[in-house]
Parts: structure tokens; C-alpha cells; sequence
């Protein structure tokens, strides 16, 4: 029996999708009312960390502790990783010790690489081209406020980074249209653009992206590790920030939503963050239970 991964959205059918979306809100309830239900007794998650991390590294050691299993945190200076020890290798002796690995890196070929040689599902909780866990929250998110996203039109305002490359993959497997918004040159990887070609609308105004959308959301202008490239993507992105009045050209119910952390005053505007249509606290809080769904779904299913 091959080891099932979550490296991408694509490694689910779109049933598994919707059935992992329906229990995360499940398991929402039942934390909600008290339950204590722990799948997970004696199973043991390593979470490798390359980069830094708020919502990934609290929603998943505690949903790990209220599943009754245990995360384990190893940072690149806590692991021959760091030190240059073969991706494969340490795939083959950390994946002996434990259940599940948790990975959030920049480069996606990482966790491929480390994926084709653990014994144990691997978890992508970020790379440079992906975000999938993410994704998971955010269309739970969107299920529970709205219900089935499926028909319906997302707008994603920014930088075609590794969020709006996952919802290019949400949008094919449950059925949206996506339109993208991003400054000339800050576009998607050409080949997504071609294979989601009759998914997608790409355009550089944000207003005619957000027209009619039932969800916009966007993300920081530069990303980990293109720090150096702040004061430069703020001249690029100008005109690009979610704002209340960008948002009244959307659906009449349409929600925002943003993955955090964000930089209030470039991305996205005070007032939108505390606008009755944000539901940016709802989306990171339900990063635990999607993850405790996943989980669940890697390991006991």
C-alpha cells in the first residue's frame, strides 16, 4: 500500500476534499462542546521548520495534543539538515521514528524529495510554490459562512505566489473561477497559467478581478525571504491594496480573507482587517481544525 502525502491540493479528489472540509467543521463542533476524542494516542509528529512560522507551528502541535498525540518541533539548526545531510537520508531516519512529518520549507523540491523516501505521510505546511494546508482552511472557511464554494467566483489580489498557486489547484478541484489580479511580472508560473487556463482570468486591475467575486483575498507583497525586495515590490504593487471600497464592487455577500500575518496599511487596509466581511480570525483559527482533519484523514482513515 503506497504512503498517502499531502504535498499539493492535488493529492486529494475532489471528494476527499469535501470530506475533509465537512469533518474539520466537525471536529470544530465537537472541541466546541468539550469532547475529547484522541485518534492519535502514541502517534508521534515531527514538524521541521525552515521557516518561521506562528499559525502553522500553534495549529499543528495542538491539534496533534487534542488528537492525544504528540509534535516534536526541529528546527534547521536542530537536525543534520542543517548541516547538509542528504534530503533522503534524513527522509529514511526520521520517517523510522515516527508517524507523520510535518514540513514547511522554501524549496517544494524539498518535500518531494523528502516524500519519495519516508516511510510515513509527509505534510507540506509551506514551500515557495504551495500552500496547501492553507487552502484547506480557507474553503472551510468559506463553506461554513457561504456553503459550497462550487459555481461560485474567488478574486486574488497580489503577488502569484505560493497562495494563489494553491487556489489555481482549490479552483479546478471544487469547481470556482479564480480571477487574478498582480502587477506585470508578478504573475503565476507560466506553466499553472496554461494548465488552468479555463479556470482562471488573469488581469493586472484589481477592480476588474474583484467585480462580482463572492471572495477576494490576498497576501503580503514579499513573502519570506524577499525581504530585500520590500521597498521595491511597495512601488509594484501601489493600487493593489484590499480596501472596503475595492470590496464593494464584489458580490454583495462576498467575504474577505487573508492568511496572515498581515501588514496592515500595504496589502490590505486597516478598515477592511475590522470589516464586518473579513473573517480573517475565523480562516487562521480553522487552520487547527482542517489540520486535525487532515490528520485524521492521513492517519486513521
Amino acid at each position: 500500500m503506497n504512503t498517502k502525502h499531502f504535498l499539493t491540493l492535488k493529492d486529494l479528489t475532489s471528494d476527499e476534499l469535501k470530506q475533509l472540509l465537512s469533518r474539520a467543521t466537525e471536529l470544530k463542533e465537537m472541541r466546541n462542546r468539550g469532547e475529547v476524542y484522541e485518534p492519535l494516542a502514541n502517534k508521534v509528529m515531527a514538524m521541521i521548520f525552515e521557516k518561521s512560522s506562528t499559525r502553522t507551528r500553534v495549529s499543528f502541535e495542538a491539534g496533534m495534543a487534542q488528537l492525544g498525540g504528540h509534535a516534536m518541533f526541529l528546527s534547521s539548526r536542530d537536525t543534520q539538515l542543517g548541516r547538509g545531510e542528504p534530503v533522503e537520508d534524513s527522509a529514511r531516519v526520521i520517517s523510522s521514528m515516527v508517524d507523520v512529518v510535518m514540513i514547511r520549507t522554501y524549496s517544494h523540491e524539498i518535500v518531494e524529495t523528502f516524500a519519495q523516501h519516508s516511510r510515513v505521510p509527509v505534510i507540506n505546511a509551506l514551500t515557495d510554490d504551495y500552500h496547501p494546508c492553507q487552502l484547506l482552511a480557507d474553503m472551510q472557511t468559506f463553506v461554513e459562512h457561504r456553503g459550497d464554494i462550487k459555481g461560485k467566483t474567488a478574486a486574488w489580489i497580489g503577488d502569484g505566489n505560493n497562495m494563489c498557486q494553491s487556489y489555481m489547484n482549490a479552483a479546478a478541484i471544487l469547481d470556482f473561477h479564480l480571477n487574478i489580479a498582480c502587477p506585470k511580472g508578478f504573475e503565476p508560473k507560466a506553466e499553472l497559467l496554461e494548465e488552468y487556463k479555463d479556470r482562471i482570468t488573469l488581469t493586472h486591475s484589481p477592480k476588474e478581478a474583484v467585480k462580482g467575486a463572492h471572495l477576494v483575498t490576498t497576501d503580503v507583497w514579499a513573502s519570506m525571504g524577499q525581504e530585500d525586495e520590500q521597498e521595491t515590490r511597495l512601488k509594484r504593487f501601489e493600487g493593489f491594496q484590499v480596501t472596503p471600497e475595492l470590496m464593494d464592487l464584489a458580490d454583495k455577500d462576498a467575504l474577505f480573507m487573508h492568511c496572515l500575518p498581515a501588514h496592515r496599511g500595504e496589502e490590505v487596509s486597516e478598515e477592511m482587517m475590522e470589516d464586518p466581511r473579513s473573517v480573517v480570525f475565523d480562516e487562521a483559527e480553522n487552520r487547527l481544525h482542517a489540520q486535525k482533519a487532515l490528520l485524521e484523514f492521513l492517519l486513521v482513515n
